[in-house]
């Protein structure tokens, strides 16, 4: 009886892949077996030659900076982002996150704490989440890495980055960020996590304030990385 009710409402409501909007199979999870092997990955850890790196030379200090995906406006990346950030899809975060972590897992890269950049108490009252804390804990999960999210705090709330010049988002981002625990952080290797890396602004604003706080090694791994 409870699989027929079961395809009976697969029936009225199938299950839609969240790239391409095309139902679901059986066995497929969120997303279907062709977007999934189509996402664009930048397979950086398993090379050693990051996207992303560029973004942060001559201004913080770093030891490894990855993203695993590429993001292009209206790709699918961008549709799996809004996924996670506008549509209460927290699941998609941590499933992209476990598979990032595999990648991590796999090269053999290393910290001791996963840190995920924080939002403000008032966008996150509204979305209800953190996406970057969902990413976070599916790496967890993957490579055993700990995260937290009670050691970075935002205390200020920002505008949009969109359409800022460089100048203007990292003024934008400037002194928001506060360490709330150093001693999670002193003498910790500290992977700050983040959902899609532009110009790098608010990574490398929130990567000062860890490094000001005693870190022994800063590690930049983002879900995505927008060129």
């Amino acid at each position: 009886m409870k699989s027929y009710w079961h395809a009976f409402w697969a029936l009225l409501f199938p299950r839609t892949c969240l790239s391409c909007q095309e139902a679901l199979a059986e066995g497929e999870y969120l997303i279907c077996t062709t977007c999934h092997y189509e996402l664009p990955r930048t397979k950086s850890c398993l090379t050693g030659h990051s996207t992303i790196e560029e973004k942060f030379a001559g201004k913080i200090r770093i030891t490894t900076a990855h993203a695993y995906l590429k993001f292009q406006k209206g790709g699918k990346v961008q549709h799996l982002l809004h996924q996670l950030k506008y549509n209460n899809q927290p699941e998609v975060g941590e499933w992209l996150g476990r598979l990032f972590g595999l990648e991590i897992k796999t090269a053999g890269l290393a910290a001791d704490l996963l840190l995920s950049v924080p939002l403000h108490e008032s966008r996150l009252r509204q979305r209800g989440y953190n996406q970057s804390d969902c990413i976070a804990k599916g790496i967890s999960e993957v490579t055993g890495i700990p995260w937290q999210d009670t050691v970075l705090k935002k205390v200020t709330p920002t505008t949009s980055q969109t359409n800022k010049t460089r100048i203007e988002r990292f003024q934008n981002v400037e002194n928001v960020f506060e360490v709330l625990n150093k001693s999670a952080i002193e003498g910790q290797r500290i992977a700050l996590i983040d959902d899609v890396v532009t110009t790098g602004s608010t990574l490398e604003a929130c990567a000062q304030v860890i490094l000001e706080n005693g870190c022994q090694e800063l590690h930049i791994w983002t879900l995505a990385s927008a060129t």
